[in-house]
């Protein structure tokens, strides 16, 4: 039987039941939260939570923001098109997770700023803050709008959901919570939302392993088209998914995500001790493992349902990004509220991230542009906050229609999101691991990591990858009831994908701009670390140029030994080894006074820290 005769097509009552159930179990968390919190009238509470959360909520609200409606509908079809070493992603996050937890965290817990950004006044000036905070608000703008309508157009061209009512109910339920909760309600709808997330996935998989007859058929199907392609060790720049690609493109990704990203930090911030911090990172890690078990075993389900007839080289669909709502019409209609559930887990993916911004986006602009110009009291800066993520939440609505109008928007996104994560994590990389590092160099290297990723973005937008480099897996139709399209291998131009949800950034097409005839594009997941090593070495080269070596740089705001587990790990090894009795030693205060310019008047702001008694004091003042 044709997967494509189905018993019904469309959705049915049970299923938008299912669907409003989602939305209004996340609106009823955020008026919990303005209940509970009534009485606490400050922007620091509204924006961090207070700092009274433990490791199990924030780490799964950093799984969820993380798993964005792009994993529930893109990476599974990148599985079904390019093979389950997608699934290699996993290292690149343990790989982050380990960076961020031994070098940017402890810095930033240290100094518990709401906004990462006023790290980079601290260490280089207001005009490298300024122009961070820029970068950060024009990136996450563009990246919540078409998270708002990306899903809603993928949905709505396989189940004919009203496009705008996808796009209302998502930024509505999202600004609603926002609003009312603050972050302890992205906080905790983001652990709500992970489950729907999990459940819509498995909802999917174990029907289509029924209906296949068992997961052993499943991974036969896949060996035979050749989607179990776990390891694949060339070392070519230009291939898109190697074992490389992963381990040094996709760690330079997920580090700059978890370690220097607002959103991310805001969640460390918000635990009650640094310790409490590193653990939410960790268990986070078990999230994402979980969910990119689900992602690559969809993405095999895909395969084995539609190995005989593809239904994007058939013209069934206009896009990768439709082929898991296009797998669930075909096979959950027949158990009502199971699509429902589909829906769910995909509105859900955009509403953990959507909120995650709102959030992030007004904690920046209260610490960065209003904070340090505007003199207000607290709970005047906790009505402006409200204010704020109520403002972002309608300009992502603005920005979703913008992206309905304008369909090359995709390649805006993916040059801009390039351009942008790269850079700033350089800079950041910059200030904390190279305490000679000054203003200049650190401003020279921002604009070149900009420059250096902008070319390597339009290079590929320009030109795209040859298909000998991307590798997309044979596709057939020669199962369909209809006419059919010749099969699919590497040598054959694919159809082109037009949703605005796909961001790999590579495409199969082959048309070549005249100015870009000879360039060769690196993999997609290299773009990032373009960015970044090009931040780091101008801006060390101009920073010793310019006296860099001469300057005297508070220790708080570089990394030192001391903030690392390896290094309490390593030196109780080596006492344990030598037989040394554990000795006591004092530990000494370090602390810097900081000033800063806050509505005309300076404002000296003092951090400490401890450190050991040797020649770790060095530039602290006992």
């Amino acid at each position: 039987m044709s997967v494509h005769q189905k018993e019904a097509n469309s959705f049915g009552v049970t299923d938008y039941v299912v669907f409003t159930l989602m939305l209004g179990a996340s609106a009823c968390i955020g008026v919990y939260f303005a209940w509970v919190d009534r009485r606490k009238k400050s922007s620091g509470n509204f924006l961090t939570g207070g700092r009274t959360l433990t490791a199990l909520p924030v780490s799964m609200s950093l799984t969820a923001s993380t798993m964005s409606a792009i994993a529930v509908l893109s990476n599974p079809a990148e599985v079904y098109r390019f093979g389950a070493i997608f699934g290699l992603f996993c290292i690149s996050y343990f790989l982050g997770a380990v960076i961020t937890s031994e070098i940017f965290l402890p810095v930033f817990y240290r100094l518990g700023f709401t906004s990462t950004y006023e790290y980079l006044e601290l260490r280089f000036n207001k005009t490298i803050r300024l122009l961070g905070t820029g970068i950060f608000l024009f990136q996450m703008v563009l990246v919540g709008g078409i998270t708002v309508y990306g899903p809603a157009l993928a949905l709505n061209k396989v189940i004919n959901m009203n496009l705008w009512v996808g796009i209302s109910s998502t930024a509505a339920v999202c600004t609603f919570y926002c609003t009312l909760g603050g972050f302890k309600a992205v906080v905790w709808t983001d652990v709500f939302q992970l489950g729907i997330m999990l459940s819509g996935f498995l909802a999917v998989i174990i029907k289509a392993v029924i209906i296949q007859g068992g997961f052993s058929v499943i991974f036969s199907d896949a060996q035979q088209g050749g989607r179990l392609n776990f390891w694949d060790f060339d070392v070519n720049p230009l291939r898109r998914h190697t074992f490389w690609t992963f381990v040094i493109g996709g760690t330079s990704i997920c580090s700059a995500g978890y370690g220097v990203t607002p959103t991310s930090v805001q969640r460390y911030i918000a635990c009650r001790s640094v310790t409490q911090a590193r653990l939410a990172l960790y268990i986070n890690l078990l999230g994402i493992w979980a969910c990119f078990v689900c992602i690559v075993f969809a993405g095999l389900c895909l395969y084995s349902v539609y190995k005989d007839c593809d239904p994007w080289t058939a013209g069934l669909i206009s896009s990768p990004d439709q082929l898991m709502p296009n797998l669930v019409m075909d096979i959950l209609t027949v158990n009502p509220g199971l699509p429902g559930l589909f829906l769910a887990a995909v509105y859900s993916g955009s509403l953990s991230t959507v909120s995650s911004l709102i959030n992030g986006l007004a904690a920046v602009t209260v610490e960065d542009l209003i904070k340090p110009y505007f003199r207000r009291s607290e709970r005047q800066l906790l009505v402006i906050s409200k204010a704020l993520s109520f403002f972002f939440g309608l300009v992502f609505i603005a920005m979703a229609g913008l992206a309905s109008v304008l369909g090359g928007m995709l390649q805006a996104y993916i040059v801009i999101g390039s351009v942008t994560a790269g850079p700033l994590f350089g800079l950041f990389s910059l200030g904390i691991l190279c305490p000679f590092a000054n203003c200049k160099g650190g401003l020279s290297g921002l604009i070149s990591g900009v420059i250096a990723a902008l070319c390597v973005s339009l290079g590929e937008v320009f030109s795209p990858s040859p298909l000998e480099m991307t590798r997309p897996l044979p596709l057939s139709t020669a199962g369909c009831n209809f006419s059919t399209a010749p099969e699919l291998n590497w040598t054959t131009a694919a159809p082109e994908a037009t949703s605005l949800v796909f961001t790999t950034g590579e495409q199969s097409g082959g048309n070549i701009h005249p100015m870009a005839v000879g360039w060769l594009s690196p993999s997609y997941l290299y773009y990032n670390i373009i960015g970044v090593v090009t931040a780091l070495t101008v801006g060390t080269i101009v920073s010793l140029l310019t006296g860099g070596l001469k300057q005297t740089v508070e220790p708080a705001l570089t990394f030192q030994k001391e903030d690392s587990t390896l290094y309490h790990v390593f030196g109780f090894l080596m006492r344990t080894l030598r037989g040394d009795e554990e000795t006591s030693q004092s530990n000494n205060v370090c602390s810097f006074r900081s000033e800063q310019t806050l509505h005309g008047e300076s404002v000296v702001k003092e951090t400490s820290f401890k450190t050991s008694t040797s020649s770790e004091m060095r530039g602290c003042d006992s």
